[in-house]
């Protein structure tokens, strides 16, 4: 997938995640997906490169950025729990859908119960 499917695709699926809100607040360049007002994820093209920020686990940060091409340390983020997806055929919607749904879900799980979205507040961590 190119930089700017992977955008796509991953507004796609965040869009369609409970309670996801999407907003502006840095221009309208970039997109940002909520949970419960915390980003889960972060679509923008600085200088022209399209790409799609997620937090992830740490670990699987590290694992991540060694084995697929395309992952890299989160532009202006935490770079040990955020990356950034660029363009790479090793980015496949599969993997992109896997990403997003673990980013929401590391938000979600770090919520207060009474704050998270009716289909986690009874999900045992």
């Amino acid at each position: 997938m190119d930089g700017e499917q992977i955008q796509r695709y991953a507004s796609e699926i965040a869009a369609e995640l409970p309670s996801a809100e999407q907003d502006s607040p840095f221009g309208d360049e970039t997109a940002v997906y909520r949970v419960a007002g915390k980003i889960f994820i972060l679509v923008a093209s600085p200088y022209g490169r399209p790409l799609v920020n997620l937090k992830v686990d740490p670990e699987h940060s590290v694992a991540l950025r060694q084995t697929v091409e395309g992952v890299e340390p989160g532009w202006h983020m935490n770079k040990k729990h955020w990356i950034s997806l660029v363009g790479s055929e090793q980015l496949t919607e599969e993997l992109v859908t896997e990403l997003v749904h673990e980013s929401y879900e590391l938000i979600v799980e770090s919520l207060p119960r009474k704050n998270r979205p009716v289909e986690y507040r009874f999900k045992a961590n």
